[in-house]
């Protein structure tokens, strides 16, 4: 089954901002979709209109089979929601918000296992509103996990998280991928995207500009494989641009970097350096997602988008 479709999904505020525009997609059931863009590329407000929290122009979008404006109450009853920027109830304790969530959804989960799960253990009797940034976020994740939601949708979901905190949230959404839950998340931590997603969807200016595995993308592109070698002298002549398959060459010092046309050409690279002169490391490279992002969306990246990749 589908979890998520949109068809012609438009998004338009006034005459001037058209926020998504004829956007097409699908996330099928069970796989983890990382959302891709700059800030104001159109990503909240996709998550918005599958949520029913605004009306689209004109298109249409389903999730779980159902009709996102039709279906609303059904939708969200069957999935899990971390908003960006989740707020909580200042008085209310942690235990409090997990057990609303629980009765408005007529779940058994038990508070002290989520509370466990999302590294709240101890902290479920304090008010809400002592909680740090990241406490809350942690909130938010639980009460989004409440019910065995057949999706979650989670905008922004490590915001606040310090390093140990993005990787126990990684973990839980490995684990929800592997028994079955499709996860939708934006997220401007690009490495965060890489580490679990199954394909990557990138938006620029309202419109799906790319779709696909890293994989899939990179060959669309043909970006090449760069290879890096700390030489112990760099040679007058090393005849690298003459390999078949070497596109440009640098020298930075005692570092030379050599762009190849497929990763085969590396094995080329180095036999041909290591003839000349004594090669003292090797730095091998993917072509990463930040250059995949920054090639689909332009250079249109901003401050808050970041290629971090935390521990």
């Amino acid at each position: 089954m589908t979890a998520i479709q949109t068809t012609g999904l438009t998004k338009r505020y006034g005459e001037t901002v058209l926020a998504v525009d004829d956007l097409d997609f699908t996330v099928e059931d069970g796989e983890v979709f990382g959302f891709l863009g700059p800030n104001g590329a159109g990503k909240s407000t996709t998550i918005n209109l599958l949520l029913d929290f605004v009306r689209p122009t004109a298109g249409s979008a389903t999730v779980l089979g159902l009709d996102a404006q039709a279906d609303g109450d059904e939708i969200r009853h069957r999935i899990g929601v971390l908003p960006e920027g989740a707020s909580v109830y200042d008085r209310l304790t942690a235990r409090e918000h997990l057990q609303w969530v629980i009765d408005t959804k007529g779940a058994d989960d038990d508070p002290d296992s989520v509370l466990e799960r999302v590294g709240l253990a101890g902290d479920g009797d304090r008010p809400a509103g002592d909680y740090s940034k990241g406490m809350t976020q942690r909130l938010g994740f639980g009460m989004a996990l409440v019910g065995d939601p057949d999706i979650l949708i989670l905008d922004e979901p490590s915001s606040g998280l310090d390093p140990a905190g993005m990787q126990e949230m990684r973990d839980i959404i490995r684990q929800e991928a592997e028994r079955g839950t499709t996860v939708f998340f934006s997220s401007h931590i690009l490495g965060e995207v890489e580490a679990v997603c199954d394909r990557i969807g990138i938006m620029s200016e309202g419109r799906l500009v790319a779709t696909g595995t890293i994989d899939d993308l990179q060959g669309e592109l043909d970006l090449g494989a760069p290879i890096t070698l700390e030489v112990e002298t760099v040679p007058d002549d090393l005849g690298l641009e003459r390999l078949e398959g070497v596109r440009s060459v640098s020298v930075d010092g005692r570092a030379i970097t050599a762009m190849c046309a497929e990763p085969a050409v590396k094995v080329d690279v180095v036999q041909r350096v290591a003839s000349v002169t004594t090669v003292r490391d090797i730095v091998s490279e993917d072509v990463s997602l930040e250059q995949l992002f920054n090639t689909y969306t332009k250079g249109k990246r901003d401050e808050d988008v970041t290629a971090e990749v935390s521990a």
